[in-house]
């Protein structure tokens, strides 16, 4: 039977565990049996990173996590050398990488630094797409960082990131979440001013996106999806992807009262479907700051206890938004803190099990291959 429950300890950010303690603790449990493994799979939101609080996850991490077999023997050639049902894990054909403020230049000016990201995603991208490390075409699509408040000036920054993504650079996060308490907002990706998205410089400089054919990832908590639905009113011709289903938050001030968060989440997320410019990546309900005890449990959860408690989250958007607008993420590795990729996607799988054969094309490879411009499998 599936087990739900709320976090009881304090709010640490979304990196509770270190990786040398995750991987302890998800070796506690094996890898399920993966559930439909051969439905196509786009991944439309991982990250890579290497830094001293968040830890390190370059490909073979991602590559390992994909496999879901747990297996010690990540060498390239090992992984390619696989046939694919040896490989295990879900069908992921192709993944999009989504900025983390991971290897800025340190040289030149301060708006031109996030093309650092661009340049080293871009080099993972070109080892995956040589066909060594496995048929997953990882990074396929590259959304980047840029200073929207630069204003106009912010156009120079975005040419230069198209120039330098090797035809995968599709558009750019800018994170304006913000949070009144200290318990949560302490522990924001960056420090930005409440309401930033309602900003005239802000706006000025998002206006230079769709004429580049970019689109915009937007991540907020869920108090400020008004802002976010303001902001898809006001620029109609901006695809917009709302990132973790909104952003709800369970921790801090917010524990408690997931029943009334989650009323008013309701008619922000319907109110946000009525923009046709808006889609939505369904996930990113595995950090810890979206309240569940997942990461405190001595044994990671089953697919059933994830699939029991992020329902609650992934219907609604799915039945205000429509499968066409939908996508699947893993989020990976924040999500990770809640347990295995192999469970995530099982997960997923469980809540979509009486959707038709083209409805999972449209949640799970359809919808990402349209918004990126990838190759539909």
């Amino acid at each position: 039977m599936a087990q739900i429950g709320d976090s009881k300890g304090e709010y640490r950010g979304t990196q509770h565990r270190n990786d040398a303690e995750l991987k302890g603790w998800l070796a506690k449990r094996p890898s399920e049996t993966t559930l439909e493994p051969d439905l196509p799979i786009i991944d439309p939101h991982h990250h890579f990173w290497d830094t001293p609080t968040r830890g390190r996850y370059f490909l073979p991490d991602l590559l390992s996590d994909i496999r879901g077999s747990r297996r010690s023997d990540d060498s390239p050639d090992a992984v390619s050398g696989r046939s694919a049902s040896a490989r295990g894990g879900h069908n992921i054909v192709a993944t999009v990488f989504l900025e983390c403020h991971a290897m800025y230049r340190k040289a030149g000016p301060a708006e031109m630094a996030p093309l650092g990201e661009v340049e080293f995603v871009n080099g993972i991208a070109a080892m995956s797409a040589s066909g060594s490390y496995g048929p997953t075409r990882v990074a396929e699509a590259i959304i980047g960082h840029a200073d929207l408040t630069l204003g106009t000036r912010v156009r120079e920054v975005l040419e230069a990131e198209l120039a330098v993504g090797g035809g995968r650079f599709r558009g750019i996060r800018y994170g304006v979440s913000w949070d009144g308490s200290d318990a949560v907002g302490k522990f924001a990706a960056r420090f930005v001013p409440p309401h930033l998205a309602l900003d005239p410089k802000f706006r000025e400089g998002f206006a230079q996106l769709a004429g580049l054919g970019l689109s915009f990832d937007s991540w907020q908590y869920h108090p400020q999806l008004p802002d976010a639905i303001d902001l898809a009113r006001a620029f109609p011709d901006t695809t917009i992807i709302l990132n973790h289903v909104g952003g709800v938050l369970g921790v801090g001030p917010y524990a408690g009262h997931r029943r009334e968060i989650g009323a008013a989440w309701r008619k922000d997320i319907a109110e946000l479907a009525k923009c046709p410019n808006v889609n939505v990546k369904l996930g990113g309900v595995g950090m810890t700051s979206f309240g569940f005890d997942f990461h405190e449990r001595d044994v990671p959860p089953s697919s059933e206890d994830l699939a029991a408690a992020w329902r609650q989250y992934i219907e609604p958007c799915i039945e205000a938004f429509g499968v066409n607008r939908c996508m699947f993420e893993s989020n990976f590795p924040p999500d990770k803190q809640s347990g295995g990729y192999t469970e995530l996607w099982n997960a997923f799988k469980r809540i979509t099990a009486n959707a038709s054969a083209t409805e999972k094309t449209a949640l799970y490879s359809g919808t990402a291959a349209r918004v990126y411009r990838m190759t539909a499998p």
